[in-house]
């Protein structure tokens, strides 16, 4: 089961965060392709947490999902090979 937290419980958390909605094929596809990875992520539904979709925007300057944070690292979209560059960059593959 893939835990929902809240982004003032983001700042705790350490590692690769999934930004996505309940209604998006993207980001279920970049949640499986972690699973499959055996990597541990956190995600965070930004269409019920808005503090976390404004932090997005800003960080990233796009609307859509999925954002795949690894590290300090924002990878809009679901792009295989940018997420794993980035896990391989951090170390966490």
């Amino acid at each position: 089961m893939i835990e929902v937290i809240k982004m003032s419980e983001l700042e705790k958390a350490s590692g690769v965060t999934v930004f996505s909605t309940s209604n998006c094929p993207w980001c279920v596809k970049a949640k499986e392709f972690l699973s499959q990875l055996n990597v541990a992520f956190q995600a965070i539904d930004v269409g019920s947490d808005k503090e976390a979709a404004r932090e997005i925007v800003q960080k990233t300057r796009q609307r859509g999902v999925p954002v795949v944070k690894v590290g300090e690292r924002y990878i809009v979209g679901f792009d295989q090979e940018a997420i794993k560059s980035a896990l391989e960059e951090e170390d966490l593959i």
